[in-house]
């Protein structure tokens, strides 16, 4: 019963280190930081790309800049599922039932690019 009990014993000896370490840095930050840091004029203000905010703080945003992160996610999807693909094209048994089943997925992300390109989403102007 002592051997079981033993590995609990570790882990809260584990669990306490790691606490009194946590503990410990925020105490040292308290007591070693200035009591009221300076904040400079306008730290708090929003800022974007280099221009002053001028206006409210609610703006609307061009459909486009989220078709663009649409496609890049179901892209980059596409690219995590091609790796797997790859290694199981090699296993016996599994040839052109994979090749099949790529190539319907291929196919639908085609006609998806297709699609957007024929809707001139993916120009810029």
């Amino acid at each position: 019963m002592d051997g079981y009990l033993g590995s609990y014993a570790t882990l809260g000896l584990v669990a306490a280190a790691g606490v009194l370490v946590f503990v410990g840095a925020f105490g040292a930050n308290k007591l070693l930081r200035p009591a009221a840091p300076a904040q400079p004029p306008g730290k708090f203000l929003a800022y974007e790309s280099g221009i002053d905010p001028v206006g409210g703080d609610w703006a609307q945003a061009q459909i486009r800049y989220y078709v663009y992160a649409y496609l890049y996610v179901l892209f980059a999807v596409e690219a995590v599922f091609l790796f797997p693909w790859a290694v199981v094209f090699d296993l016996p048994g599994f040839g052109w039932a994979t090749v099949t089943e790529m190539g319907v997925f291929v196919a639908v992300l085609a006609l998806g690019i297709l699609y957007a390109w024929r809707k001139k989403i993916l120009t810029w102007t």
